[in-house]
């Protein structure tokens, strides 16, 4: 196989811990054999003024995005996006003025890995309310990325999908970011067949499991308890479950929530269908708080991101750890690896 072009990551909010982060990460990714290089996308002066305050190398402008460029550069190779950032950055207090320069580090960052010229992208946190004032229309990275992605065929099931990684454990949603009270609407099994199909491809060509294990974690407690404290598992999901097996999906029936993530259970399957936000991100984010990864399944580009925030209240201090960040790495190298 031919080496991986670099892996681009976004800026993310730089009033966040995003530059901080990617400084960071750096500065551990460049020693390491074997990988490709990482080269952030976004305004170098943010970067710069990071690494200045905290005592971290200077970052250094990459003119072209290939190996041999990020590569020769002593300091991160950042790629400029072709727009500025609109007002200076102070840590913790974001900027709706500079929303454009963000979403430019993504738009960036998808047409480098269509082009090849990136072998993924891993996008540093957003402030999404931040995001919302700038008149952003999208819910999240995820959705965002899609629109981006959505004239480029994929192989396979399309997107997207939320896969969360970390403690051993995988977990795709079948709903995101979205209120409960909604979310509980847009549970139906058209919505779950879905979920699950791209999951078991996801797991085959971007994981290398060839023979897949799905657990389906039930909606009500205990899983309905038959029937007896809600339906939607005996009606609905249930026989979808048999359905799936029945093409050659390996997907349990639902299984009570509360007992389907402790290590014994996480032994018996490959990822987790999760069907709400919380009832995914509590156990991975228990598990494995600063190391959790965000990947998004069904896209013609490999994605991950750390799975946090912007973490406005430690920005511009020095205390922002990269280890998400460096396991979305990691993920995203694999993945490239897997599809390649």
């Amino acid at each position: 196989m031919p080496p991986l072009s670099p892996v681009a990551v976004s800026m993310g909010d730089p009033a966040g811990i995003g530059p901080e982060i990617i400084l960071k990460a750096w500065h551990d990714w460049h020693q390491r054999d074997a990988v490709p290089p990482m080269i952030a996308l976004g305004d170098i002066d943010a970067f710069a003024a990071t690494a200045h305050a905290l005592g971290l190398p200077a970052p250094q402008p990459l003119p072209i995005p290939t190996r041999k460029a990020a590569t020769a550069l002593d300091g991160l190779p950042v790629f400029d996006v072709g727009i500025k950032l609109a007002r200076a950055v102070r840590p913790g207090s974001a900027e709706p003025a500079n929303a454009a320069c963000i979403k430019a580090a993504i738009e960036t960052g998808v047409r480098l890995c269509l082009d090849g010229q990136a072998s993924a992208l891993v996008t540093a946190p957003i402030a999404k309310s931040v995001m919302y004032e700038a008149g952003f229309a999208f819910p999240g990275h995820t959705e965002f990325l899609a629109e981006l992605c959505a004239e480029t065929p994929v192989d396979g099931p399309s997107g997207p999908a939320m896969m969360l990684s970390g403690g051993g454990l995988r977990v795709v949603l079948v709903t995101i970011h979205e209120p409960l009270a909604r979310a509980l609407s847009l549970i139906t099994p058209e919505r779950v067949d879905a979920i699950a199909r791209l999951t078991n491809h996801a797991l085959r060509h971007d994981f290398g499991i060839a023979s897949p294990r799905l657990a389906l974690a039930g909606l009500n407690p205990h899983a309905g308890e038959g029937g007896n404290l809600g339906t939607e598992e005996v009606e609905h999901l249930n026989p979808l479950a048999e359905r799936l097996r029945q093409d050659g999906i390996n997907i349990s029936d639902a299984r009570p929530p509360d007992t389907l993530f402790h290590a014994e259970a996480r032994a018996g399957y490959d990822a987790a269908i999760c069907l709400y936000h919380d009832q995914g991100l509590i156990p991975v984010k228990t598990l494995d708080f600063h190391g959790g990864v965000n990947i998004t399944l069904g896209l013609p580009i490999v994605r991950t991101s750390p799975d946090h925030g912007t973490a406005f209240t430690i920005a511009g201090q020095g205390l922002a750890r990269p280890d998400s960040l460096l396991a979305a790495l990691e993920q995203a190298v694999r993945i490239a690896e897997c599809r390649a």
